[in-house]
């Protein structure tokens, strides 16, 4: 049964609630924390960005085409299309010598509102690189590329490549690739069904290399935490809770799209995810506040700028609090 994870007041009547599930796994791959169901099964979305770029990583793109860790942080993001955002994927398709038209992502306009606003002052025109998954297809497309695999078709279940990151998926989740059902995501690539507690295992083995037994993945994982703790402005951009608690190196963490959000904690050896159950994102920075809160995370700095960047209070559009956000649940210790 899912969990009441934030209530939300105005004039001091709950206007909303936001029910969820959380599952806190250690680096056992046991639950040993929970609210709501850890085991609840939904879609990874963009969460699973950290874990699609492996293949490519590990196939040798970086030394390949010469690739900056910019570059590398960038194919995990949900970028905002912010300046320099496009730059950084405009110097990847150069190096790479793939097109823009090659990518099967929607043509979009930037996430970014002073972005998409000077985008409408000149040509107006939207771009498939302005789709907030580009730097993910983009490190596809290089690895297909590299590998000689058919660029044609690279989105589809089907093609070699999406059978190489299910199967390195199914390595990180500890769960058989055949047992992972597929939806397909906004950018047309292939999502991953999966219980909250595999993709908490999963965060746990990006944020503690060492639990992986295969060299080669776990060397990419290395490669791809370091660039997104460097240049965590790259993952997300202005204003994104990714991009804020990248800034602290003890952590690797991604979001998705309708309100899943994973995240690894390395000298804790913990990994967590949780899923608001209405798709609403605007809960992300309470919720993972609170979590940190309870389970006695260290950096205070962090749990501040939280508090600072996530306000709790509800304003109107003229700015005037009108009313507050309550985060509810209580974490509950489950013996492994």
């Amino acid at each position: 049964m899912e969990s009441v994870l934030v209530k939300e007041y105005r004039a001091g009547i709950m206007e909303c609630a936001h029910h969820g599930h959380i599952s806190i796994v250690n680096d056992q791959g046991e639950v040993t924390g929970s609210a709501g169901d850890p085991h609840f099964v939904t879609f990874t979305r963009s969460a699973a960005k950290p874990l699609q770029a492996i293949c490519a990583i590990r196939g040798g793109i970086v030394s390949h085409y010469g690739l900056s860790e910019k570059e590398i942080a960038i194919m995990t993001a949900s970028h905002m299309a912010e300046q320099e955002h496009v730059e950084v994927l405009e110097s990847i398709m150069k190096k790479t010598g793939l097109s823009e038209a090659e990518l099967v992502c929607a043509p979009s306009y930037p996430l970014n509102e002073e972005s998409k606003e000077d985008v409408l002052r000149h040509d107006g025109s939207k771009r498939r690189l302005y789709h907030n998954c580009s730097g993910k297809h983009l490190g596809v497309l290089a690895y297909c590329k590299m590998k000689g695999y058919p660029l044609e078709g690279y989105a589809e279940p089907g093609h070699p490549v999406q059978k190489e990151i299910i199967e390195t998926v199914s390595l990180m989740c500890g769960i058989k690739a055949e047992q992972i059902d597929l939806g397909t995501d906004g950018c047309g690539f292939p999502v991953f069904a999966l219980p909250l507690s595999a993709m908490a295992a999963a965060y746990v083995k990006l944020a503690c290399p060492d639990l992986i037994n295969d060299e080669a993945v776990r060397e990419a994982v290395q490669i791809i935490t370091r660039a997104m703790n460097r240049y965590p402005e790259m993952v997300g951009g202005s204003g994104r809770i990714d991009s804020l608690i990248l800034q602290d190196t003890n952590i690797v963490a991604k979001g998705g799209f309708k309100g899943v959000y994973c995240f690894g904690l390395k000298q804790e050896r913990l990994g967590i995810a949780f899923k608001v159950l209405d798709g609403s994102e605007e809960e992300w920075g309470w919720i993972v506040e609170s979590i940190l809160e309870q389970i006695g995370y260290s950096n205070q700095t962090l749990i501040q700028q939280l508090k600072e960047s996530f306000s709790h209070d509800i304003l109107n559009d003229a700015g005037k609090k009108v009313g507050h956000a309550d985060t509810v649940f209580q974490l509950q210790t489950v013996q492994p």
